[in-house]
């Protein structure tokens, strides 16, 4: 691909080789669909977080069917938000989206995300908007637990959304490289730090229902990973106050 694409897709991956497979087939499909509909050109990109299994050789392998296919790898294994940030940052699409390697949230829901942002910078796919799009749900415990982080991001943030931790955003990156440029969080606490962002450089950002079913594979410990997502939250206050988020055009 020699132009810059009009999208990009990241895929951050740790230890996905048996999920890979199906994923890209599922995207791969989805952006040829797009391309021959509408003349997107989309790129895939697969964020290695230091895998120990055979990650790396099932995105080689997959690049002969999927030329616009390439795999970027962390220096060991950093987390979430660092491969999200690492993928978003090495992007070339005019849009940039983001999602997990289990397509919780469909692929193919990704076009309410793009029609969103026409007129917006951010649009984040929502569970909670409408809960009737969800196909498998949640443990209760993790729902009550999301709902409650839900309240402590609002509190500690002042961010109004009602899901920040759906797996599946899309962002106009001429407005919102800086945003990637300027996180901080590496581990799964990194969405509100990004959704805070937004807010504080004057970034529309929108909420969208999306399809969505629970993986029962998912990688989240709910009871270690929610205090560290709460940790989170209290670094992303600090930094705002030790002036770690300069605006635009100030030091």
């Amino acid at each position: 691909m020699s132009s810059a694409p009009d999208l990009s897709i990241v895929i951050p991956a740790y230890n996905e080789a048996r999920r890979l497979p199906r994923t890209l087939e599922r995207v791969g499909n989805w952006a040829g669909a797009q391309r021959e509909s509408s003349s997107l050109e989309t790129e895939i990109i697969v964020v290695d977080d230091g895998s120990k299994d055979s990650t790396a050789e099932v995105v080689a392998a997959w690049t002969d069917r999927l030329p616009n296919l390439r795999l970027v790898s962390n220096e060991g294994n950093r987390g979430k938000g660092y491969s999200v940030r690492h993928g978003m940052l090495e992007s070339r699409g005019k849009i940039a989206l983001f999602t997990d390697a289990d397509l919780s949230a469909p692929i193919e829901e990704a076009g309410k995300l793009l029609a969103a942002v026409e007129t917006a910078d951010v649009a984040i796919g929502s569970r909670a908007l409408d809960r009737r799009l969800i196909e498998i749900h949640q443990s209760g415990s993790r729902e009550l637990a999301g709902r409650i982080f839900n309240g402590f991001v609002r509190l500690m943030t002042g961010v109004p959304f009602l899901d920040t931790q759906c797996g599946f955003k899309a962002f106009r990156m001429s407005r919102a490289r800086i945003l990637f440029e300027q996180q901080r969080i590496e581990d799964f606490g990194f969405d509100p730090e990004l959704l805070y962002l937004a807010r504080r450089h004057g970034l529309k950002a929108v909420e969208i229902p999306v399809r969505w079913a629970h993986d029962p594979g998912s990688k989240i410990h709910m009871l270690r990973d929610s205090l560290r997502m709460f940790w989170d939250l209290v670094k992303v206050r600090a930094n705002a106050l030790l002036g770690r988020y300069p605006r635009r055009g100030k030091p």
